[in-house]
């Protein structure tokens, strides 16, 4: 009996998975024929609460492209991949602190922020630099308008998931 409710309980999760992964999948379908731009499935990936690194996301793309890469994924191949990788917890958002102590690394005064300027220069310069449209998308709702400074605390508080 427990063993029934329990296969029960996880269809139902992939059921609701499945239609989550549909709803953001069909957002960028524009021709409604269950394809998508392969560029767009980064962000299908986030808006599902992932966070991969571009490392992984070009191996997402690669496990799910046709074996002759048309620029274009199809849903049927996405789906069984993009349920794997939620149902495992892949591609988790880094945890608070761990996101204060990168700030913090970055602001040796400890001022609590960081200049737009030096904001854009760590993230454009340093790493896995970010491309000109994830700048803006940050700086659009990291930055403080009448300071020209993101508070990194209020930030991180804006970008954390609940896991709850």
């Amino acid at each position: 009996m427990a063993e029934e409710r329990d296969a029960e309980g996880t269809e139902a999760l992939i059921a609701e998975l499945h239609k989550k992964i549909k709803d953001a999948f069909e957002v960028f379908d524009h021709e409604s024929n269950n394809t998508v731009d392969v560029r767009e499935i980064g962000t299908i990936i986030r808006s599902l609460g992932c966070c991969p690194t571009e490392g992984e996301l070009h191996d997402f793309i690669a496990e799910i492209e046709e074996e002759e890469p048309t620029g274009y994924i199809r849903f049927e191949k996405f789906i069984p991949v993009m349920t794997r990788a939620l149902v495992e917890r892949r591609y988790r958002p880094a945890a608070e602190d761990i996101l204060l102590r990168a700030f913090e690394v970055l602001d040796p005064a400890k001022r609590g922020f960081l200049t737009k300027d030096e904001l854009v220069k760590y993230m454009t310069e340093e790493g896995e630099p970010f491309s000109q449209e994830e700048m803006e998308e940050m700086l659009s709702a990291a930055i403080d308008p009448e300071s020209n400074t993101i508070n990194y605390r209020d930030y991180i508080t804006m970008m954390v998931v609940d896991e709850n």
